[in-house]
């Protein structure tokens, strides 16, 4: 059984009841077991399919509150700015190295996909499958995310790349200014680091719109862009 929602009404890709209901479980607290979070590090995240079902869940949930997801996007991408600092030689082979997958999903890992079932309460996964809280947040955030779309998984010409389009590019050497990457994820990790503190009572009206969309920023990053895509053009 599928349900409409990340990805509008196609149904080979909108979340299972499954996926829904391991979501629900997920967001209230096994994100922040240890066990978890070293899974999460490894996987840069999830596949690109959870890792926005995920975000749309936590807003369908949360009331487009989006804590959990921005904590954990602020760890991946401090990460990721960090696997751009090395230098020395060897500098391009030992950042695909960091910037590697070293294990599965966390989802696909436990085999939850587009027929997963589980013995949820119906209400709860009507409400895990709302897809308006996510779809307010991402329109009113893309002046701040549009930039950073990978141009491989938008297909048009664009020069920016999610994580695994831009390992792609330099496994086939063509990447002719890494710095320009390392920019991006830099100015993304900055932004993401403003939007999670916002999350603290005293630093509340902190975050701007430009904040708030690097969390989508991550997301992409990390797992590539063309779930989102679909939703959007859905």
């Amino acid at each position: 059984m599928t349900v409409s929602g990340l990805s509008g009404t196609a149904s080979q890709t909108a979340l299972s009841v499954g996926e829904i209901y391991f979501l629900w479980w997920f967001i209230q607290g096994a994100i922040m077991s240890s066990a978890t979070r070293v899974r999460l590090h490894r996987a840069w995240g999830m596949c690109g399919r959870h890792a926005w079902g995920f975000i749309q869940v936590e807003a369908a949930f949360r009331g487009g509150y989006l804590h959990g997801p921005a904590i954990l996007y602020d760890d991946l991408m401090r990460r990721a700015r960090a696997a751009f600092a090395r230098r020395g030689p060897g500098r391009p082979l030992r950042t695909v190295h960091a910037l590697k997958r070293k294990g599965p999903c966390i989802l696909c890992e436990m085999r939850y996909k587009a027929d997963s079932r589980a013995p949820a309460r119906p209400e709860l996964i009507r409400q895990g499958a709302e897809a308006e809280n996510f779809r307010s947040f991402v329109q009113a955030t893309a002046p701040g995310w549009r930039p950073a779309v990978c141009g491989i998984c938008a297909a048009n010409n664009a020069a920016s790349r999610c994580r695994r389009h831009l390992l792609d590019d330099m496994r086939q050497k063509r990447v002719a200014d890494l710095e320009l990457h390392a920019e991006r994820v830099a100015q993304i990790a900055r932004r993401m680091r403003r939007y999670a503190l916002s999350f603290r009572y005293e630093n509340r009206a902190a975050a701007t719109d430009a904040d708030r969309a690097a969390l989508i920023c991550a997301v992409g990053w990390c797992s590539g862009w063309r779930p989102l895509l679909s939703l959007m053009a859905s």
